[in-house]
């Protein structure tokens, strides 16, 4: 019997010349070689620094906007012994980068004190908290992390109360007035320079950390003590890079290789017990465990209860205490799991009302009550299943807050500017953003945003987007070597995806078994002499289309699984075919993958 694969398939097919000269240039095997070619790169670039991103290639702090300004009132805040308070954000970018600072300033002997807004009573960024905050502490200078260059009235506001700010942020600036702070450090601003614009908040961060260590220092070459603290502290920029989901390219791919092996070392309590309940201790870590163990679990506390209790465990430094603080944030990410799970039905049933795409171009969808802490997790849901941009808003009487995701290649934030006069405002990226609106309105926001997506966006901007294929390779081949070449391309991530290969004519070696929950299949594959371990997460619901006997067309990323000290390759199965091979649809631009 045929079944067809879940999502349509593309095979990238680069231009034979461009591969061959890439292998001979850069003396890679064929098949990395290729894998380069799909993500763009070209025969004539330097691809060590994408294969070897060593901390030679990292950009000089000092060449983003505002970092002497930063660093000199630091100092100075230092020097007079000031009350320094870090100013947050609730989600990992910020937890991560508001302990990389708190961290660097409590080894200078600082008078620092930190602040993490509250998601549900505060909102984002600076607000009426932020004065209270500074006041109660005593401090003359806040230094924001992933927030505050569009935060133009507090910031003021606090100027005129004797308090100065330093932003470091990584959003896009408005296009009006600036907010009146020392220093705006961002790789956005329009006068920027810097030679990479895609630093998360917790790079800059860790860049500005970096920038006061080498004037501590007097010059580039820092102390030993400050260089073992910026090397320990690229775990964290690992976490917040992969976390944000920013592009694994240029000098994200220096922090988040270099971080990872950071993390996996890190001294710290609390840094260890989070690994722990992560069940990633004792391994060579990868970005997928951030994005799919570390990441949602530092998200949980801002999403469920606030973002300081993340704060807390990284910069605890005694262990039992360190545990406990763990084990509350494991409890925090299963509830949101089961919460997730209720809202998404509950958005699902919301969407049927909204299922013509040519109406409806873009999902708005909202609901009293809905938790506006897992919005944005079930906004990206639903991209994925229905493929179309996605803003759900979670409402709370007369108002709400809204999250927003969208499929490749379309801008949510530019969609939202249709909308602009029916929100009490917006702001975020290309692929995510927000807004908060009155509940009365949402109606009037989702048809301006529909009749502007109609106008500018053509049909073949949305549906099902195709599970684009790096090459095709018999399952025998797929051994240690292979494993090899595509090992050379990690960390994997935003711009820089994990590979996918097709195997044809598979069968099965033994019956494929469900997990204990149903939710992931457990799969044993055997093409000749060859049986490999297969593992389809979230596709417990197709076991009923594998049968023996039946010819398998399986589409997968191969990768290293370590349990109990073993280490065993196996394959990530994204999707498969059963029965006859379905259509393959070739890309030969060489950006397939982007």
């Amino acid at each position: 019997m045929n079944h067809p694969p879940a999502r349509p398939w593309n095979l990238c097919d680069p231009d034979p010349e461009i591969v061959t000269d890439i292998g001979r240039k850069q003396v890679v095997k064929p098949l990395l070689a290729r894998l380069l070619a799909n993500r763009g790169h070209t025969p004539g670039e330097p691809l060590t620094r994408h294969l070897e991103p060593t901390l030679m290639l990292l950009h000089d702090p000092d060449g983003l906007p505002d970092m002497q300004q930063a660093v000199k009132r630091l100092q100075a805040a230092i020097d007079k012994n000031e009350v320094i308070l870090i100013h947050g954000d609730y989600d990992v970018d910020g937890v991560t980068g508001t302990t990389i600072l708190v961290r660097l300033l409590r080894l200078l002997e600082a008078r620092v004190e930190w602040h993490i807004p509250h998601r549900r009573k505060d909102g984002y960024s600076f607000g009426p908290h932020s004065i209270k905050k500074a006041q109660e502490v005593g401090a003359s200078l806040i230094v924001s992390v992933d927030n505050g260059t569009s935060a133009v009235e507090v910031i003021n506001e606090l100027k005129d109360l004797g308090i100065d700010t330093i932003v470091t942020d990584h959003h896009e600036p408005p296009q009006g007035d600036l907010p009146e702070a020392v220093a705006i450090v961002n790789p956005k601003m329009p006068d920027s320079s810097y030679p990479f614009r895609e630093l998360c908040g917790g790079a800059v961060a860790y860049k500005l950390a970096w920038g006061l260590c080498q004037a501590i220092s007097g010059g580039p070459k820092v102390r030993p003590s400050l260089k073992e603290f910026l090397l320990d502290a690229m775990g964290l920029v690992a976490i917040a890079t992969v976390g944000d989901v920013v592009p694994l390219l240029d000098e994200n791919r220096v922090l988040a290789r270099a971080g990872l092996k950071a993390l996996q070392a890190s001294p710290h309590p609390g840094t260890r017990a989070l690994l722990q309940v992560c069940g990633l201790t004792n391994k060579t870590l990868a970005a997928d465990d951030i994005g799919f163990g570390i990441g949602p679990r530092i998200n949980a506390a801002g999403r469920l209860d606030t973002a300081a209790l993340a704060v807390e465990l990284l910069l605890e430094e005694e262990p039992v205490q360190a545990r406990a603080l763990a084990k509350k944030l494991e409890d925090l990410n299963q509830e949101r799991k089961n919460m997730t799970s209720d809202l998404m039905v509950l958005a699902e049933e919301a969407a049927s009302e909204f299922s013509d795409t040519k109406r409806w171009p873009i999902l708005v969808l909202a609901g009293q009550g809905w938790h506006q802490g897992l919005v944005g997790i079930v906004a990206g849901r639903m991209v994925e299943t229905h493929g179309r941009p996605t803003i759900v808003i979670g409402l709370d009487g007369e108002t709400g807050r809204a999250s927003a995701r969208t499929v490749q290649g379309v801008s949510i934030l530019e969609l939202m500017h249709a909308g602009k006069e029916h929100v009490l405002r917006y702001g975020g990226h290309a692929a995510a953003a927000g807004c908060e609106i009155k509940a009365e309105q949402v109606g009037a926001y989702r048809d301006a945003l529909c009749n502007a997506a109609r106008e500018t966006l053509s049909p073949d901007s949305f549906g099902a987007s195709p599970l684009k294929i790096d090459a095709v390779i018999p399952l025998a081949q797929v051994g240690r070597e292979v494993q090899e070449q595509v090992d050379r391309l990690e960390p994997f991530g935003e711009g820089n995806p994990s590979p996918v290969l097709l195997a044809c004519n598979c069968r099965l070696a033994e019956p494929a078994r469900a997990s204990r929950d149903g939710k992931h299949l457990i799969l044993k594959l055997r093409d000749g002499g060859t049986v490999l371990r297969a593992m389809g997460f979230f596709q417990g619901e197709r076991i009923d289309e594998l049968q023996m006997g039946e010819d398998l067309h399986i589409a997968f990323t191969p990768v290293w699984n370590e349990f109990r000290g073993e280490r065993n390759q196996e394959l990530r199965v994204l999707d498969f075919a059963v029965g006859e091979m379905p259509p393959l649809e070739v890309q030969g631009r060489v950006d397939a993958m982007k």
